[in-house]
């Protein structure tokens, strides 16, 4: 069993070694900052060389007195004497750089590893979530349930704020709510996070990770070392098997989250009310209370589970049931995450831009019924026929935009071929406007119009906020005009 152990001080892990970091983003800048305040002599390599990465270089190098170096244009080349090296997420593992480093013996860690390293000996505990869809919610749900049981915790890693930055902050957090992508795993191999979760796991990224093992096996990283609780979906088998593969701490548990009635150690849902029989003294014969399903914003049922895998990790921090309740209603997710927009002429008009990969729109798909269903963009590979089949029964109508629409429109032919299509070839900036219109006619009253697209935004979009910005700009022009009508007549 894994015992958790105190990280070396900075100043001796660090001075007077030459390290390489990749990647001159956030992260990057963010880790090349530290390292150099603790001694280390840094170079950064990026592979760009445009006025914006010149001027970032320009800033960095001046803000740390010369102890930083750039190097922009060229991020395959170690650079002599580097005897470590930090990488931003996104840097795939056979990128040249990291071939160089395993050559000259030269280990690899990502800005996670490195924030775990950098902890002081009162850093606060982390819990800790990952997963194919869901993780900056539950992140959120988690973190507004600490600070409702009055802990001060921050919403941290993949969502924003570089965790870097975090554990040398000089504010007193009482815990971490960190959200972690299998990209940061991959280079974590020291994380002994408090509790932890892999909420759910469905083919993504595997160009990166090469296979859908690996790419399991990064999430599940995760658990290791972990002291209390490894907490997992009990509807997805393979985050299970995840734990059990796991090396943690004696005495931590696994415990599940289902949308069904839980079983001792489990949390679930029964008549509408989400109890806990994980935490509690006599857990083979009793529950607790923790919430209403109402209690979650929105209720739909994949939400609902990220709620129950954020209880569960905030029960395993000791949080009264009562904060569960009061912090869920606290909670207000993102935008383009399951957004209602507006209800026009009777018709719901609901966002759900974020839904960028099939696991996330069938998701989506499920909390709605009847649906007109927006959908389309760049697929990354991804096929559709198994999404439309589960969900040919919940649709009136489809409307496909984006390069790989007929990707989707193919799907649609075979498995739902009395449902209607509109293949809308636009890629203009008005193309989102057409695409509502054309959901409005389709849609009747009681109908759902859900922008949930199963594909990548950047074939039309900036990202997929503008998308999902576009089609609430469409949905209020449309409720505009629907008010101007009815005070003409």
């Amino acid at each position: 069993m894994t015992e958790p152990t105190q990280p070396p001080a900075p100043a001796e892990e660090f001075a007077g070694r030459e390290v390489t970091v990749a990647g001159l983003g956030v992260s990057g800048i963010s880790a090349a900052r530290a390292l150099a305040r603790f001694g280390a002599r840094v170079t950064v390599v990026d592979g760009g060389d445009s006025e914006t990465h010149r001027g970032r270089a320009a800033e960095l190098e001046s803000a740390t007195g010369g102890a930083v170096t750039v190097r922009l244009g060229d991020a395959g080349t170690l650079p002599p004497g580097t005897t470590l090296v930090v990488t931003s997420p996104g840097w795939k593992p056979d990128s040249p750089l990291f071939a160089a480093a395993a050559e000259a013996g030269v280990p690899v860690w990502g800005d996670v590893e490195l924030a775990w390293r950098l902890r002081g000996p009162d850093a606060p505990p982390w819990l800790a979530v990952t997963g194919t869809n869901g993780k900056t919610t539950t992140v959120q749900m988690l973190a507004s349930i600490l600070r409702a049981a009055g802990h001060r915790a921050p919403a941290v890693g993949n969502i924003g704020t570089p965790l870097v930055d975090v554990v040398l902050s000089e504010e007193p957090y009482d815990v971490l709510a960190v959200e972690l992508s299998s990209y940061q795993l991959h280079w974590a191999p020291s994380l002994r996070p408090h509790s932890a979760t892999v909420l759910n796991l469905a083919p993504d990224h595997l160009d990166w990770h090469g296979s859908m093992r690996a790419y399991a096996d990064d999430k599940g990283r995760i658990y290791e070392g972990n002291r209390t609780a490894c907490v997992y979906n009990v509807a997805d088998p393979e985050t299970e098997r995840l734990v059990r593969q796991a090396d943690v701490v004696e005495g931590c548990r696994a415990i599940g989250f289902t949308l069904g009635s839980p079983r001792p150690s489990e949390l679930g849902v029964v008549d509408g009310i989400l109890v806990d029989r994980a935490f509690v003294e006599n857990r083979a014969e009793q529950a607790q209370e923790l919430a209403e399903v109402s209690d979650v914003t929105p209720a739909a049922p994949h939400n609902i589970a990220n709620a129950l895998a954020a209880a569960a990790l905030a029960r395993a921090f000791g949080v009264p049931a009562n904060a569960v309740r009061e912090g869920l209603r606290a909670f207000q997710p993102d935008a383009h995450r399951i957004q209602h927009v507006a209800d026009v002429d009777g018709v719901a008009y609901v966002d759900d831009s974020k839904a960028t990969n099939t696991h996330a729109t069938e998701a989506s798909l499920a909390a709605y019924d009847p649906i007109v269903w927006v959908a389309g963009g760049l697929a990354k590979g991804a096929t559709f026929d198994e999404l439309v089949r589960n969900a040919a029964k919940r649709l009136r109508a489809a409307v496909l935009i984006g390069a790989d629409r007929h990707l989707i429109r193919e799907a649609l032919a075979r498995h739902a071929p009395d449902v209607p299509v509109v293949d809308l070839e636009r890629t203009d900036t008005g193309a989102m406007s057409a695409a509502v219109a054309e959901a409005s006619r389709l849609a009747v009253t009681g109908d759902t119009v859900l922008l949930a697209p199963a594909c990548a935004s950047m074939d039309m979009f900036v990202n997929y906020n503008a998308r999902g910005d576009a089609f609430a700009d469409a949905v209020r022009d449309l409720a505009a005009d629907g008010r101007e009508r009815q005070e003409q007549q």
